[in-house]
């Protein structure tokens, strides 16, 4: 076997049944990400805008390193939506959600696979990354011949889909690169039509549409006009995942963590929050973060049993709460509704919370 054989197969040993190789280089994406940056589309992920020639070309950072080891880890699927959700008032919760922190699963994995690694090559040097540092993972991924960056922006595998979390390895090995993997998304849209919020177009995204961005890596108010393509998608979204052919065959069972309820979640204070969360990836939205998403998903019910527990909600310590739960009474209404917001406008001392519910009256 040559290097990059031994590599797959330990990698597969390890726990990570795809990897691949590729030599470090500078990325044909410079232009494109210097365009897709001064387009804003970063949002508030203002991160991205640091260390972005980094991005395109690792070897500014890492002098050392020669290659890159990319793997994938695979994760369960999302089990069948919440039937009759506006009734039963049940979220919904992007799949790699469910258990423990993959960046902490994944990291773990890679250690044992960097043990292996070292018994065939003590002298060599493996740097390992987990969704961090300044690495367009998916472009080495394909680079690596994981698969091919599909209609959805995603990799796709035309065996294991796009159910599975990306990492990768810096290495100093010297390694041969793999064949670039053909694109298979075909004449097929489904991904574009099937977006709620329409962030997706040819082989692009702007994350500033995407429910997983707004749901996540969104920290302040979501747009208004937005609010209601949410749904009951309270953290990340799985749609273009769940539309595409090459993910034909994939579902799980019913999971309820995956869809909670959602005035149990609303009542959550910092201490609720870390029991039930701590650990998990849905803490990357913080508690602030996902209890809006939830006024906005309780909001788009329609169900006038949301209306307690969103009242309740305006009396919440963080006016980012207060103010999305304001808007999902206006969308509600009725005469209990109405009389929170006019206390509201009275008494609460944020002046985004009362402009929200002067908006919400006027629904």
């Amino acid at each position: 076997m040559n290097a990059e054989e031994l590599i797959a197969q330990d990698a597969r040993a390890a726990g990570f049944p795809l990897a691949g190789c590729a030599p470090l280089t500078e990325l044909p994406r410079r232009a494109f990400l210097e365009g897709w940056l001064a387009d804003g589309r970063a949002g508030e992920m203002r991160y991205l805008e640091r260390r972005a020639q980094d991005r395109i070309d690792p070897r500014r950072a890492w002098a050392w390193a020669r290659a890159i080891i990319t793997l994938a880890f695979p994760y369960n699927p999302p089990p069948p939506p919440p039937a009759d959700w506006q009734t039963t008032l049940r979220g919904r919760m992007a799949a790699y959600a469910a258990g423990r922190d993959y960046h902490d699963t994944v990291a773990a994995l890679q250690q044992q696979l960097i043990r292996r690694l070292r018994a065939r090559w003590p002298e060599a040097t493996f740097k390992p990354y987990v969704d961090t540092g300044p690495i367009l993972e998916r472009e080495w991924a394909m680079r690596g011949g994981i698969g091919w960056i599909g209609r959805n922006t995603l990799l796709l595998h035309r065996h294991a889909g796009s159910y599975f979390f990306l990492a990768e390895l810096l290495t100093d090995l010297a390694l041969a690169p793999s064949p670039l993997p053909a694109d298979h998304c075909g004449t097929c849209t489904r991904c574009l039509t099937g977006c709620p919020t329409g962030a997706l177009t040819e082989y692009a995204m702007d994350p500033r549409r995407c429910i997983s961005y707004l749901t996540i890596e969104h920290r302040s108010a979501i747009p208004v006009g937005l609010r209601p393509a949410l749904e009951n998608w309270i953290f990340g979204c799985d749609v273009c995942q769940e539309v595409c052919p090459w993910n034909r065959a994939a579902r799980s069972d019913a999971d309820e963590t995956l869809a909670p309820f959602l005035p149990g979640l609303l009542a959550l204070d910092a201490d609720g929050f870390r029991a039930r969360f701590g650990g998990t990836a849905v803490t990357r939205a913080r508690r602030r973060g996902l209890l809006r998403n939830v006024a906005v998903a309780l909001g788009n019910s329609g169900n006038p049993v949301a209306v307690p527990p969103l009242v309740a909600a305006l009396a919440d310590r963080e006016p980012l709460v207060r103010s999305h739960a304001a808007w999902a009474l206006g969308r509600l209404g009725g005469r209990p509704a109405r009389d929170a917001l006019d206390r509201t406008l009275r008494e609460d001392p944020d002046p985004n919370v009362r402009a929200e519910a002067v908006a919400a009256r006027a629904i």
